[in-house]
């Protein structure tokens, strides 16, 4: 059977929504608002309290800071929703293309309403967060989302896209050792970095045989040919443009922890050279 589309007729032939659908709306118009006030006013508070370093940044790093705060705090949340679904959701990971997307709708809908966000605030402040790899990566997964929330579309995917976020907090930790002037030979530092390319690599590349394998599992199948040419568009194109960025970014990971791992090694014969000496 179909999926609904999520619009009814009312007793005049109009368009109605239903509930559920509206529900989702609600919920990615409250994520939208709860990020916005998190960024503003939360993220500044806290971290003043939690972190004296944070007084001495800058007006641009503050504006950084808070929007890696808001990134961390709405990656663990959907990360944790994510691995839910992808173990104990039998609807959907028994059918990719047409299961029950009802709790994927959710943690899309939290998310869509989180990109949206992040992308008015990179806008506004280009100046201190623009980033035009940023701003195609958020474009082409609401692209996708489209159709996930507006047709419950391949609910399967859209959630094992969204295990990617486990590797952000990693991502923003770094930057926040460096901004608060940790050397990067610290241990904190390079335990962070050792943590941030395994798992960035566990879920953002080791992962992709195992998409694209359900992906080509379900080619040229009845599932398939049902999808209209949006969807399979917006399926594939946005995948393919996002792990084309995930290979990217991974080169540059593994690039910067070899170099740091590199220059502790070297740091520590030394010391041991001249201990050696003395």
């Amino acid at each position: 059977s179909y999926p609904k589309t999520g619009v009814e007729k009312d007793c005049y032939g109009g368009a109605v929504m239903d509930p559920f659908n509206q529900l989702i709306l609600a919920i990615s118009v409250a994520s939208f608002i709860t990020f916005q006030l998190l960024f503003h006013y939360v993220s500044s508070w806290v971290s003043i309290r939690i972190s004296p370093g944070f007084q001495k940044l800058n007006e641009k790093q503050k504006i950084e800071w808070n929007s890696r705060t808001v990134s961390t705090l709405h990656a663990l949340v959907v990360g944790i929703f994510c691995v839910y679904i992808l173990f104990f959701d039998d609807a959907v990971n028994e059918d990719p293309v047409w299961g029950d997307p009802t709790l994927v709708k959710l943690n899309v809908g939290i998310t869509t309403g989180y990109l949206i966000s992040d992308l008015l605030l990179i806008f506004y402040y280009w100046k201190a967060i623009g980033d035009k790899f940023f701003v195609v990566h958020h474009m082409a997964a609401l692209y996708a989302y489209y159709y996930v929330l507006g047709q419950g579309l391949l609910p399967y995917f859209a959630n094992f896209r969204l295990l990617a976020e486990f590797s952000t907090p990693c991502v923003n930790q770094r930057w926040f050792f460096e901004i608060l002037g940790y050397p990067k030979s610290s241990s904190p530092n390079i335990a962070n970095g050792i943590m941030m390319a395994v798992i960035f690599f566990l879920v953002r590349i080791a992962v992709m045989p195992v998409y694209y394998g359900r992906m080509y599992s379900i080619y040229g199948t009845e599932a398939f040919y049902r999808l209209s040419f949006g969807g399979r568009s917006a399926w594939i194109c946005s995948s393919i443009c996002l792990d084309v960025m995930n290979v990217m970014w991974m080169h540059k990971i593994a690039r910067g922890c070899y170099k740091v791992l590199r220059s502790s090694r070297k740091l520590k014969v030394e010391i041991q050279e001249n201990g050696k000496i003395d």
